[in-house]
């Protein structure tokens, strides 16, 4: 595997004139002379024009007493997302865009990384619908020297704005849903073998020249096992906390379940020993599903496979927790096996290969 060196790596600063975009709310001038380390924040963007504003309102207006910078690496957006982040970048200092033509979040995540200042010994990677809790950067960076850890990360707390996304915020904070991933579900701190998102010590990331391009997808995952691999600790946290805003129709649903089922088997093959009975879950629902419903045409008794199926996912969900209302409730027999089905789909069907030499 091939990777560049962060240092090295070109960039080029991108302010389309056209467009308008709602500044986020004004913030305190950058503290002078701070004893605590400058903090860079790296956000891949990617037609996020409905969360944008507020996921960059939330870095900028962070309670930490250090001085923070943000690198929006800006896609081939086709909403207005790319004329937003030029007009927040030209309102305020601590903002900058650079571009990345193949809207691929490696590469954006990358060229980010390479455009923060040299003196951010920290380093904060954040998407473009999610939105840190206030105290999510002095939280990171305390744990980081209480921990010794490459990268501490906590909770993908999942909240809706729609019915249907609460619906599938339920589904992705329970254990029907998810499995038992505590950055999912919550749970105690300590070692763990990936987290959401995270903040990561910046000279872990020159060790290992940042993320692999070669992954479309799950490159967190990979970055997290390439760490622990080289003797760094990837550290849980449930107090940090990353507000995510889920995707809002069946089909970007199932979409986004297929690709997490697709990556996760390319990084299986790529690593081995990286998968457990965790991931191998939805593939098997998937066949027991299909298999039951095809051999009961000839035999009925292999019927039970498919009614199990569908009877542990309607009552599960059902009698998820949670304040949902009758309608949110309701769309969560038809929500989780979208989730498994779809991932597991995407695991069966795989066929990405990727190139030893790095080129994705």
């Amino acid at each position: 595997m091939t990777l560049i060196p962060l240092g090295t790596m070109s960039t080029s600063i991108d302010h389309p004139q056209q467009g308008e975009a709602a500044e986020p709310e004004p913030v305190a001038p950058e503290p002078v002379d701070s004893p605590w380390p400058r903090v860079g924040v790296v956000m891949p963007i990617l037609n996020e024009e409905r969360h944008l504003e507020e996921a960059v309102a939330a870095i900028l207006s962070q309670d930490y007493p250090g001085p923070i910078e943000l690198v929006l690496a800006l896609g081939p957006s086709v909403d207005g997302t790319n004329e937003m982040a030029t007009s927040m970048a030209e309102r305020n200092p601590r903002i900058r865009t650079v571009t990345n033509p193949s809207g691929r979040t490696p590469d954006a995540l990358n060229i980010a990384l390479a455009a923060l200042s040299p003196g951010c010994g920290v380093v904060v990677r954040v998407d473009g619908h999610g939105v840190l809790d206030r105290d999510y950067v002095r939280t990171a960076q305390q744990l980081l020297q209480e921990t010794g850890a490459a990268i501490v990360g906590g909770l993908m707390d999942a909240e809706g704005v729609t019915t249907f996304e609460r619906a599938v915020a339920a589904a992705m904070t329970s254990r029907l849903g998810v499995g038992s991933a505590r950055f999912h579900t919550g749970g105690e701190p300590g070692p763990a073998d990936t987290v959401y998102l995270g903040a990561f010590l910046r000279e872990w990331l020159d060790r290992l020249g940042g993320y692999d391009r070669r992954f479309v997808r799950a490159q967190d995952w990979e970055l997290n096992h390439r760490i622990r691999a080289a003797g760094g600790t990837v550290w849980f946290s449930p107090r940090l906390r990353v507000a995510y805003r889920p995707r809002p129709t069946f089909s970007a649903l199932a979409r986004q379940y297929r690709d997490y089922g697709r990556w996760r088997r390319v990084v299986a093959r790529t690593h081995a020993g990286t998968i457990n009975a965790r991931y191998l879950a939805p593939p098997t629902a998937l066949v027991g599903v299909v298999v039951g419903t095809l051999a009961g045409l000839v035999w009925a008794p292999a019927w039970i496979l498919p009614a199990g199926y569908l009877m542990v996912t309607t009552v599960g969900g059902l009698l998820i927790s949670g304040d949902l209302s009758g309608r949110e409730r309701a769309l969560l027999p038809l929500i989780l096996p979208t989730m498994h089905l779809a991932w597991g789909w995407g695991f069966l069907t795989s066929r990405v290969r990727i190139e030893a030499d790095g080129r994705g």
